[in-house]
């Protein structure tokens, strides 16, 4: 009986701390915890102290959520990535930030997400890296007008 409820208690626990993704303003309700190759990593842009978009192969794009801030994110020299497995997921990987000078710093990650081409447009907006697009009006169509023929 002691064995039952303690593997209750286990998988409820589990059951209730899945993974939630709205860190950072996100309204998405659940998302489940993305990875990429360590060595599939292209490029990166910094969002801010704790936030980035890491590019992978075959133009894949993540948002890297850091469980604190990074104060030299922003100017640092080089930024690195930690796994075990060679493979970048929230838990088990760390953010390295080198200044260049004092070595660098490891910071835990907090989520991993994949993005599409618009989530990304979306983030730019939201940390103020790109300007929102204006949503025009469509032009109004010109109508023919109606010939008058007057009767006399």
């Amino acid at each position: 009986l002691l064995v039952i409820i303690v593997s209750s208690c286990v998988l409820f626990g589990c059951a209730a701390s899945g993974d939630r993704y709205d860190s950072a303003g996100d309204p998405v309700e659940s998302r489940t915890n993305d990875c990429f190759l360590q060595s599939s990593i292209r490029d990166y842009q910094v969002l801010d102290d704790s936030n980035l978009i890491v590019t992978g192969s075959a133009r894949r794009q993540y948002h890297v959520e850091l469980t604190r801030r990074a104060f030299g994110l922003r100017s640092s020299w080089s930024i690195g990535f930690r796994s075990t497995t060679g493979m970048i997921c929230s838990a088990g990987s760390e953010l390295l930030v080198s200044d260049g000078f004092s070595g660098h710093e490891s910071i835990r990650l907090r989520s991993v997400r994949q993005i599409t081409p618009d989530e990304r447009d979306e983030l730019l907006v939201r940390f103020g890296k790109k300007d929102p697009e204006e949503h025009q009006a469509p032009a109004e169509k010109e109508v023919e007008a109606a010939e008058v023929e007057e009767l006399g």
